[in-house]
């Protein structure tokens, strides 16, 4: 089932419904939204010779041709591959470069680092700003049909952040899309062309595929002009749309918890936050309850199988008649209806309950494999299960509770952020000769990025230096908030940094 018959589909039954909405404005009915990722595809098959299975990068902020770009490329049959706008050029032409992408699509905020890329990715034969005058033309070329596509075809190539500092491409198919579509609606919630979704969180991410099931119902996509999460703004918005639900980041979700316009305000048109990316606080789970009322959800999945492995459901959240709710409310809930999930040992063996293991997880949510890496999609995949790095136990109740991630991953403002990559970039100045880099726990991020630095007996590099070299080569927001200069770094036996230790020592400065 590819997505895009739903906007054709849409554009029939619901021609003069608003399909896309750039803030209070219609940007787009259904039957506009059906015409232009009709063109869409039109445009850039016979623009560029593109050929069904071929890839289609787009590096940009939320905006309405987002959609019409995305929706645009699986008219055409074509994989997309969205790029976190958010991240470093060369980050970005890793990604375009690995995935093979022919055309990238952009914006003015991004054109310039995209089109660096032109004569340096031998796979990339050109680059569109949208909107701009290549785009105007694509847009207005004559539609044509939905390009048929099987299930098992790639639809989504999502870039998940590496533990060995370069990511990997979970190839999600359109059967992938289809069943956490439908997901959605046993677990989160029904939908109806009177609603809303509200695009605060980036669409390369979790945002954009929970976008998808609206699309489905006929419910408005709305982009706020702020580009995230801004309460007054969203207080303004639900006074326009019906019906709104959005995904937020826990961190997210406390700052609107405190935020005047929100507690102040209207929020008879909210229907749903669904948070994910890391449990809440309890302290600040009861407090945006208080404010929200019971219209929390949560979703814990990873890009391998996109928002769904467990959930907290609106009716968890406000059952707090129950004997363990506020144990329940610091777990990622049950398995969602399509998935089956268990925690087990080094061998896969299932573990009793109560008793940490791995998660790990397989249904037809899960991704075919990582583009072009065998070993790594055999190592991840083995026996048929997705192995997903985190680990947790089972309660007597069903509900599964993350007590460590073995990847190490750090997740600050929402966003994934792996140390290994990290750690290389510190790794190349001169005068480091060891570095380990760890998670914070952080009131307003839900995690700050520390690196502890060994330095070299003869040299001390800077912070000045050590942020520069980040800079010019990562994403901002992976840059570490601190340095620590430490004569060594706590190992095992096998000489393997134990980091344990390191988050250890910051927890307890905490206290």
């Amino acid at each position: 089932m590819n997505p895009a018959i739903w906007v054709a589909r849409n554009g029939k039954t619901l021609p003069n419904f608003p399909a896309i909405a750039d803030g209070e404005k219609v940007h787009a009915t259904w039957s506009q939204f059906a015409t232009t990722t009709a063109a869409v595809a039109s445009g850039l098959t016979s623009s560029f010779g593109l050929q069904p299975g071929d890839r289609v990068a787009i590096v940009m902020r939320n905006r309405p041709e987002y959609l019409e770009a995305q929706l645009g490329i699986w008219h055409a049959g074509l994989v997309a591959v969205p790029v976190n706008a958010r991240l470093h050029r060369e980050e970005i032409s890793y990604i375009v470069e690995h995935s093979g992408s022919t055309v990238v699509i952009t914006d003015d905020d991004h054109a310039d680092d995209v089109q660096a890329l032109l004569g340096k990715v031998p796979t990339l034969k050109a680059v569109v700003v949208a909107p701009g005058e290549q785009w105007t033309k694509i847009i207005s070329t004559a539609p044509i049909s939905l390009v048929e596509r099987v299930a098992s075809d790639p639809a989504w190539l999502f870039y998940t952040s590496g533990t060995t500092g370069r990511p990997k491409g979970a190839t999600l198919n359109f059967r992938n899309l289809l069943m956490m579509s439908l997901s959605y609606f046993a677990d989160i919630d029904e939908i109806s062309c009177t609603d809303s979704i509200l695009q605060a969180a980036p669409l390369s991410h979790g945002a954009g595929l929970y976008g998808l099931p609206h699309i489905a119902r006929g419910a408005v996509t709305v982009i706020p002009h702020s580009g995230g999460v801004d309460g007054e703004e969203i207080a303004s918005l639900l006074q326009r749309w019906t019906g709104m639900s959005f995904f937020a980041a826990p961190t997210m979700v406390k700052r609107l918890a405190n935020d005047p316009a929100i507690v102040n305000g209207d929020l008879s048109n909210l229907k749903t936050i669904i948070y994910g990316g890391a449990p809440m606080y309890l302290a600040d789970l009861e407090e945006a309850l208080a404010v929200f009322g019971p219209r929390l959800a949560q979703i814990y999945g990873q890009g391998e199988t996109p928002m769904t492995i467990t959930g907290l459901s609106k009716q968890n959240h406000a059952n707090t008649a129950h004997p363990h709710w506020r144990e329940h409310m610091q777990s990622v809930g049950l398995p969602r209806t399509d998935v089956e999930v268990r925690v087990v040992d080094e061998n896969d063996k299932e573990v009793p309950l109560g008793e940490i293991g791995e998660v790990i997880v397989r249904g037809d949510v899960v991704m075919t494999n990582y583009w072009n890496q065998p070993e790594a999609s055999a190592e991840t995949l083995r026996g048929g299960w997705l192995h997903t790095g985190d680990m947790g136990s089972f309660d007597e109740d069903g509900f599964l509770t993350l007590r460590d991630r073995s990847k190490d991953l750090i997740i600050s403002g929402g966003m994934n952020i792996y140390p290994r990559e990290v750690e290389e970039v510190l790794l190349q100045h001169s005068a480091v000769t060891a570095v380990a880099v760890v998670g914070k726990p952080d009131a307003e991020w839900g995690e700050a990025v520390i690196a502890f630095v060994v330095a070299s007996p003869d040299s001390l590099p800077t912070t000045t230096e050590l942020d520069q070299m980040c800079l010019d080569r990562i994403a901002r927001f992976k840059r570490p908030k601190e340095y620590r200069f430490v004569d060594s770094l706590p190992t095992n036996n096998y000489g393997k940094v134990v980091k344990r230790e390191l988050r250890e020592l910051l927890a307890a400065e905490e206290k």
